[in-house]
């Protein structure tokens, strides 16, 4: 880790004290553009937008996937407080981004707040496979 990318990751751990500062779970992000200069920040917002999936990390992956092209969105970076949630590493992987550096790791973090709260949702499935798969077949592939 270079000392720029230091200086970067300190931004976003300011971020994520600017979500805290303002009610929300503390977690911050930036992303910069090809050149290392910063082209977007954000902050957590999930209880003052009343919206669960409102982390900074989809934010930046959702606003790369509409603004940059895909070759700029692979010459990025993301800088981000704690490393990105399953939900925000899938909006990452899909918008293209190139890196991510993060301060946190999700072990070091769960240390640090309470366990969840209540059962995961129970999944079941695969089923009607021959349905299913109609509207998705040679969508990917030709």
């Amino acid at each position: 880790m270079t000392p720029e990318d230091q200086r970067l990751l300190s931004r976003a751990i300011a971020l994520a004290a600017t979500a805290r500062e303002s009610g929300n779970p503390p977690f911050g992000s930036l992303l910069t553009g090809p050149d290392g200069s910063v082209i977007a920040e954000e902050h957590n917002t999930v209880l003052t937008d009343g919206d669960i999936t409102a982390h900074p990390e989809l934010k930046l992956a959702r606003w790369a996937a509409r603004e940059l092209d895909p070759a700029t969105a692979a010459t990025t970076t993301m800088y981000t407080s704690c490393q990105p949630c399953g939900m925000c590493a899938g909006a990452i992987e899909r918008s293209g981004l190139g890196r991510v550096v993060f301060a946190l790791s999700s072990e070091q973090l769960a240390k640090l707040k309470p366990p969840t709260v209540g059962p995961a949702a129970r999944q079941e499935g695969p089923a009607l496979f021959e349905e299913a798969r109609v509207p998705v077949e040679g969508y990917y592939l030709p």
